[in-house]
């Protein structure tokens, strides 16, 4: 028997790997109804996102623009789906 690490799907942007990290670490999720990503909110969540950035980033990316990236994404991403009604 094989034990190896399970490995993340291969990412093939930088803005697509902070996703998958944020998606990881819980701070956005999808819309179940439209696919939008949405922020959570969690503030524990986004450290863990920035913990995972800082710690493991894509190869030939520095950690600070690993965290520099989820954070860019953490600001254009809203905390409502723009296609559901409002509550």
């Amino acid at each position: 028997m094989l034990l190896t690490r399970e490995r993340r799907p291969a990412i093939r942007t930088l803005r697509g790997w902070a996703i998958q990290v944020l998606q990881e670490a819980g701070a956005i999720r999808e819309c179940d109804e439209h696919g939008w990503m949405q922020d959570r909110a969690d503030p524990h969540a986004r450290e863990r996102a920035f913990d995972i950035a800082r710690g493991d980033p894509p190869a030939g990316v520095s950690p600070d623009a690993a965290a520099a990236e989820v954070r860019d994404v953490l600001n254009s991403i809203g905390d409502t789906c723009p296609e559901c009604p409002p509550d």
